[in-house]
């Protein structure tokens, strides 16, 4: 059990982060390229503190993943940890959306062209999503316990702002990335104010449904 004086520490030093004035702070500009030089769409990119505590994640809006042509989209989409996420299904016919995941464990049967069903999910981790009725539909949630988190747009490419200056650890995830985990981590120390850049060469895998992407 933490002790009180842990959980007041622990909402200082958050409250502090969450506070901190610009000049104290950085934007991290991440880029994400395979070994080849293309760049990886979709690559989650996220930062926690290093000797202090990192905020909770703090979101507004909306998370939606949609069904169309038989796919998921986004394929991969990055999540704070108490948000709910919509599942939308624009398909003339059924979907059964599930997933085994330790950190969310869940069924969604959704009729066709239905709109109006949400999951929410208040564990990090990775969630797999796939169809009971279409074996080729895939997907990945990455539930993130930071506030610095984002999915990389179609050029690899990622900025975080107003990161607390100090030491930090980046880490990039995507399903198909050659590493332990499918993450590369990485520790840098951001400097007070500016835009500190990091590129990341991350090995792919090719998807085991399309072994020419290029990867």
């Amino acid at each position: 059990m933490r002790c009180p004086h842990f959980r007041i520490a622990a909402l200082f030093y958050a409250c502090s982060a969450a506070a901190l004035p610009a000049a104290h702070a950085a934007d991290l500009d991440v880029r994400v390229r395979a070994a080849i030089g293309m760049p990886i769409a979709g690559a989650v990119v996220s930062v926690h503190l290093i000797g202090r505590p990192t905020p909770r994640p703090h979101f507004s809006g909306s998370y939606t993943v949609d069904q169309q042509s038989i796919q998921f989209h986004p394929f991969v989409l990055a999540v704070p940890v108490g948000a709910s996420v919509m599942f939308m299904n624009h398909d003339p016919v059924r979907h059964h959306v599930y997933s085994f995941s330790p950190a969310k464990k869940f069924e969604l049967k959704l009729a066709s062209k239905q709109q109006n069903q949400s999951v929410l999910f208040d564990q990090s981790g990775i969630v797999p999503l796939g169809c009971n009725i279409h074996d080729r539909m895939i997907a990945y949630l990455d539930v993130v316990d930071t506030p610095w988190a984002k999915t990389a747009d179609a050029n690899g490419h990622v900025v975080l702002r107003d990161i607390p200056a100090g030491a930090v650890a980046i880490s990039v995830w995507h399903p198909y990335l050659r590493a332990p985990g499918n993450t590369i981590l990485r520790n840098a120390t951001l400097g007070e104010g500016g835009i500190h850049g990091e590129t990341f060469v991350a090995p792919m895998r090719s998807p085991p449904h399309d072994p020419g992407s290029g990867y």
